[in-house]
């Protein structure tokens, strides 16, 4: 290693640059889409509900977390090129801010769960329906978000990782990494978990009993919704085990080098998948992009044919 300007050089493995490479185009990827479905959840009437709200939380707090991390990928990959080391001033607020956005998307499942949850057991209760409720989950679980890193970041817990090119808590036996652990990834996946099964034993409760069949359709389709968000936070997990992994090993001894770059290219890739399936579940956002295709074709057709 030599000094250059305040900065490290250090020999980079091969593999570093196709890795930041790919996950340069799955974080642009990841602000591509929840950008679009914003933009049209807001141009179009029919998508201005409730729930649609509450899929507008989760496409903000995707976007503001894939830029967030676009911009940790880029300064990693500048390094990596240049075969330096050396933090850059807005490190730390990349780690805190990431941490915190990434709680508020996994909350934004939870809230969509709950929605639906008392969509089918309270139907009566219009309150808990309602857009003025909704925001106020929406508000509480980003003042969440951003108060719970302080815990660990305003005692200067988290650190520039060399090997890794990042900020971030590290990995060990520590309260603040459970804590870490516990609220941005294990309360919220679990409570979704719990929301599901809840509604299947209600929803199997009612076919049971004698219930009008339109109250009992609605509870199933309602059902199924929170289905689609149980496939989504199933994701969330496949592609989160690697950062699992690596947690579960610092209790007991020392992680591999690049845990870091590993475990974080996996959650790259899990943001395009979340919102991938997002659309697919997504009927109103669909049947909104598709009134905004046919009209092209149309006139494209009309071009030729002219």
């Amino acid at each position: 290693m030599t000094t250059l300007n305040n900065s490290t050089t250090i020999n980079i493995e091969l593999w570093f640059i196709p890795l930041d490479i790919f996950s340069l185009i799955c974080v642009i990827l990841a602000i591509i889409f929840p950008f679009v479905f914003l933009f049209l959840i807001i141009l179009d009437k029919t998508c201005h509900t409730v729930f649609m709200l509450l899929i507008a939380n989760s496409c903000l707090a995707e976007t503001i977390f894939a830029s967030i991390r676009l911009g940790a990928i880029v300064f990693e990959f500048h390094n990596d090129l240049k075969q330096l080391v050396y933090q850059d001033p807005f490190c730390i607020f990349r780690a805190y801010i990431a941490d915190g956005t990434c709680a508020i998307l996994n909350y934004s499942f939870l809230l969509q769960s709950l929605f639906r949850y008392a969509t089918v057991v309270h139907p009566h209760c219009l309150f808990y329906q309602s857009a003025t409720f909704q925001i106020l989950l929406v508000s509480i679980t980003w003042i969440f978000g951003m108060a719970y890193p302080l815990e660990f970041m305003l005692r200067d817990e988290i650190l520039y990782n060399i090997d890794n090119q990042i900020c971030q808590l590290p990995l060990g036996r520590s309260f603040s990494l459970i804590y870490m652990a516990l609220c941005i990834y294990v309360i919220p996946i679990l409570l979704v978990i719990f929301i599901y099964f809840k509604l299947v034993r209600y929803v199997k409760h009612m076919s049971k009993r004698v219930t009008p069949a339109n109250t009992l359709s609605r509870a199933q389709r309602e059902l199924k919704m929170v289905q689609r968000t149980v496939i989504l936070v199933t994701i969330l997990i496949a592609l989160g085990f690697p950062y699992t992994v690596f947690i579960v090993i610092s209790f007991f001894t020392t992680p591999t080098k690049y845990h870091f770059r590993i475990a974080l290219v996996f959650l790259d890739v899990s943001l395009v998948f979340i919102f991938v399936a997002l659309f697919q579940f997504n009927d109103p956002l669909k049947m909104s992009i598709m009134k905004r295709i046919k009209p092209r074709r149309r006139n494209i057709m009309i071009a030729i044919m002219a």
